[in-house]
């Protein structure tokens, strides 16, 4: 498959997971899945997503009872008949570009024999056994999964001529060159202002480098890291081979964890959904590798359980009994023969809230209704999600389809479950999470919901974790970024919340770099969208109200934009190929000249260095030529969207732009003295202080929203030939469209194999929420990385604690006893029952102010009339305690209510009172 034939609108997301070249290889693969069991179902899901050539999936067996408990592609009416004729359908409709077929017959070698990858599933040690040998003695990829309960386990052999491409999926390491030694060996010495992350035995290339301009043409070079920040660990490493030999060899395996023997078996009839999401993302995820060469495979076996869901066993508790455990002809007897009928009634009757209806929203939701939350009398879901479906989406949301694409997903996803499980009681929302929507998520809302589930990026995941905090109540949460992923529990009382936001790990491209001395494309792709921002978004009657939501990187050159925008308007096409015209000539040679004018290629700085040198490099102005197809690309770009905002019809025929541009008459540039090169931040901000003083408010445009994912409206075509030419300016290497739209447009690559695992991961620790485990021990955070098979589960942290006064406080427990007054007059404001951590913190702080002091005693149990801000009403506080901090006083309340107060008015009786 070339290039060109990849569907890049529906792989998107992927492709910036695998690469075009893994894709390329894994359309032509052909793979078998065998067992259509909720295992295979799950592994066959995501390998048709993942878009290989063609699946078959093989069953001789029929759809029963039990199966539905985690096969979402069974109904009611598919009993008794073929489990992969049934599924074959479903699977089919997931991807256009892959052939999904199905055998109904016994496994054989003639038909092993037609596929590069075969997978077993709810397979005997025998048939293993054969089939592995076949497949290794021909070199055919052979995987093993396999679940019972709550445990399961995977394996691999891709034989002895396997080949991987690429180990871990990571861009390449690159670093600016400050210097390099004559010697031999040379020592290359990285700028200062950024680290890097070469380790010894890599291999480099060079590019750009001037006076060795010979390294440019020269390598990949191997390399060894010296200096301070080279750590070795060989010494460390041998002798942890030494113990851990002699320890194996006077262990020798002859001792057996009987509990844990003990309770597999009691559990190995059970067919879980979240275990099998799990084991099947691992699964599939090791398909593509096998077909791909892309990513490490696993080292050969992996075994995996959460035996810890199990109910935790108190004195005086009743065991699981046979009875409690025997199939029922439900659709949840896989469920029931682990955790038994009760718990099953109690999962039937939760009330649960999920924001978001994206990749792990769908999943979670496939898993809810396989798992029946919420699927019973006095049961519920909600679900909310503001989105809509685009194409891009079907690649891993797998609850869409072709015909739902312009729906909103919340909706799409509650009727595609609801297909699944016909009980399940679920109602779509279209709302974000956030102050605006909490007349709709009120303190009623919260109060009646079981738990929380966030498929969220980490912004919105933050607010709804303090709204978790607040109303006491657990939450889910989980995230990927391509092969890796993450969950998080949250339990009042036990765990730490998901905590203030972390610092970003993207550095600030400092404004000044942005504008004169970009040394990467990050900075040239930065820019152009920038210029994008300016020039083709924002109107000068609105400009400066958006100025302020913006970062200071971005002001600037968003500034000099519209600042260039508010010239003559465009009458006629022929205008807007002219403006093009002259953009391309002041941003691509005017600018450059005049910044060397400023300063020559031979300035020096006041200490004697050269100006040019390190990370600022030295630009050129370019050459405008027609028959450069970048330089076309640019103005053919730029007069379109130019057209656009002021409502005139546009061209793509080249042609007839070429004879425009030949009555073009585009005048000389004379750099001059006066002109001012900021050459710190605080100068940049200073100009655009000035600059807010210019603009006409009777300018008028269409302002144009930035889509990446459109490839016929010219965003990206800008964006691309505007990086790409400035880039050409300072002789940075260009980027190609598929890295410029996943830098410029800010994409996170995203993978179904890591989202199936990642909310798998999640409904496992939803079973001990249910269960009620109250042992912080039990429950799991986890860091994976499918590519590299790297599985971290760690115990969550301790909730933390903050003492005020004469009391312990916690992020999950409201601060009742706190009221503020002002010291014209006794005043307060009721604001909530329950204060999140951060308020907590705050309060902590200025109770422990040194300033404080306890007023007198006469001036205690004071009454202050007061208005709730969480039940909108009037009512009275009793203050007991004051405590006064320079002209405020904080006081502990007898009726445990958190208050608040930013001023007061004395009523005529003289009685005081607060308002916000």
């Amino acid at each position: 498959m070339a290039q060109s034939d990849i569907d890049e609108d529906l792989y998107s997301r992927q492709l910036y997971v695998l690469g075009h070249d893994a894709m390329r290889i894994m359309g032509a693969a052909n793979v078998l899945i065998a067992g259509m069991r909720g295992l295979g179902v799950e592994v066959a899901k995501n390998v048709v997503l993942a878009g290989v050539g063609s699946v078959t999936i093989q069953d001789q067996g029929t759809a029963e009872w039990r199966d539905l408990s985690s096969q979402f592609y069974l109904r009611e009416s598919d009993l008794g008949h073929n489990r992969a004729s049934c599924s074959q359908k479903h699977l089919a409709l997931l991807n256009s570009h892959v052939q999904v077929s199905s055998h109904t017959e016994a496994l054989h070698q003639d038909l092993l024999s037609y596929f590069q990858v075969v997978v077993l599933t709810d397979s005997s040690l025998e048939e293993q056994r054969w089939v592995g040998a076949f497949c290794h003695a021909n070199n055919i990829r052979f995987i093993v999964a396999d679940t019972k309960g709550l445990c399961g386990q995977l394996f691999c052999d891709f034989g002895e001529t396997f080949e991987v491409k690429d180990i871990t999926g990571e861009s390449p390491s690159s670093s600016m060159i400050a210097h390099i030694s004559k010697g031999n060996p040379g020592i290359v010495t990285c700028t200062d202002d950024q680290g890097h992350d070469f380790t010894d035995d890599m291999r480099v290339t060079f590019s750009g480098v001037q006076g060795m301009t010979e390294l440019n043409s020269y390598g990949p070079i191997e390399i060894r890291v010296i200096g301070e920040l080279c750590t070795y660990f060989e010494a460390d490493a041998e002798t942890l081979v030494a113990m851990a030999r002699q320890l194996s060899t006077d262990a020798q395996f002859d001792e057996f964890d009987k509990d844990v023997v003990r309770k597999l078996s009691l559990i190995a009839n059970g067919d879980l959904a979240p275990v099998n999401a799990f084991i099947g993302g691992l699964a599939a995820q090791e398909v593509i590798k096998a077909c791909s060469g892309k990513f490490m495979p696993l080292k050969q076996w992996l075994y995996f359980d959460a035996l810890e869901c199990l109910p935790e066993q108190k004195e005086g508790d009743k065991h699981l009994t046979e009875e409690a455990c025997a199939p029922r002809n439900s659709r949840y007897d896989g469920q029931i023969a682990v955790f038994g009928s009760d718990f099953q009634e109690k999962l039937k009757k939760l009330r649960y809230f999920l924001v978001g209806a994206g990749a792990i929203g769908c999943e979670l939701l496939k898993n809810f209704a396989l798992i029946g939350l919420g699927a019973g009398e006095g049961g519920h879901i909600t679900v909310t999600d503001m989105d809509s479906i685009e194409r891009s989406n079907l690649n891993r949301q797998f609850l869409f389809r072709t015909e739902d694409i312009g729906k909103q997903k919340s909706i799409a996803a509650a009727e595609a479950v609801q297909k699944m499980n016909p009980n399940m009681n679920i109602t779509p929302h279209q709302n974000r999470v956030c102050p605006e929507s909490e007349g709709i998520y009120t303190q009623s809302f919260y109060s009646s919901l079981d738990g929380v589930a966030a498929a969220l990026d980490n912004v919105e995941a933050l607010y709804l974790d303090g709204c978790c905090v607040q109303y006491q109540r657990p939450m889910l949460e989980g995230g990927t970024l391509g092969s890796k992923g993450h969950t998080l529990v949250v339990v009042p009382h036990l765990t730490e919340s998901y905590g203030p936001a972390m610092p970003s790990g993207q550095k600030a491209i400092p404004l000044c770099t942005l504008k004169h001395f970009p040394h990467c494309i990050e900075h040239t792709l930065q820019w152009a969208r920038d210029q994008f921002e300016g020039l083709f978004k924002h109107s000068a009657e609105n400009f400066w109200a958006r100025m302020a939501a913006l970062g200071e990187v971005e002001a600037v050159e968003v500034l000099e934009g519209i600042h260039e925008s508010l010239g003559k308007r465009p009458g006629s096409w022929p205008d807007c190929v002219a403006w093009a015209r002259m953009q391309w000539e002041s941003l691509y040679s005017n600018h450059i000249r005049q910044l060397l004018h400023c300063f020559p290629v031979d300035h020096v700085t006041s200490s004697g260095l050269p100006f040019w040198m390190g990370a600022r490099r030295c630009p050129h102005p370019l050459t405008f030529d027609p028959a450069n197809t970048t330089h076309m690309d640019f103005v053919v770009a730029a007069a379109n969207l130019y057209a656009q905002i002021y409502g005139i019809e546009g061209s793509r025929e080249r042609g007839g732009i070429l004879k425009i541009l030949d009555g073009i008459h585009v005048p000389a540039f004379t750099p001059t003295s006066c002109v001012k090169i900021h050459m710190t931040d605080k100068e940049l901000e200073a100009s655009q202080e000035e600059r807010k003083e210019e603009g006409d408010q009777n300018f008028r445009m269409i302002p144009l929203e930035f889509e990446k994912d459109n490839d016929h409206n010219f965003h990206m075509d800008y964006i691309v030939a505007a990086s790409n030419l400035r880039a050409e300016n300072y002789e940075i290497p260009p980027a190609d469209r598929h890295k410029s739209k996943l830098i410029a447009g800010r994409i996170i690559p995203a993978i179904a194999t890591t989202t199936a695992a990642i909310a798998g991961l999640m409904c496992l620790e939803l079973y001990k929420l249910v269960q009620g485990h109250q042992r912080i021990s039990l429950f799991r955070n986890t860091y994976i990385n499918l590519a590299v098979q790297y599985f971290v589960f760690s115990q969550p942290c301790t909730r933390a604690h903050t003492r005020i006064h004469t009391h312990t406080y916690t992020d999950h427990r409201p601060i009742t006893e706190v009221a503020v007054v002002l010291s014209s007059g006794f005043a307060a404001v009721v604001q909530s029952p329950i204060s999140p951590f951060h308020s907590l913190q705050y309060l902590a702080l200025l109770l422990s102010h040194t300033s404080g002091r306890s007023l007198a005693p006469g001036r205690e149990k004071r009454t202050f009339h007061t208005w709730d801000w969480l039940n909108k009403s009037q009512s009275t506080l009793h203050i007991s305690t004051l405590i006064l901090f320079g002209c405020s006083y904080f006081g502990i309340a007898q009726n445990g209510w958190v208050c608040m107060c930013v001023s007061t008015c004395v009523c005529a009786e003289g009685r005081q009172k607060g308002k916000l």
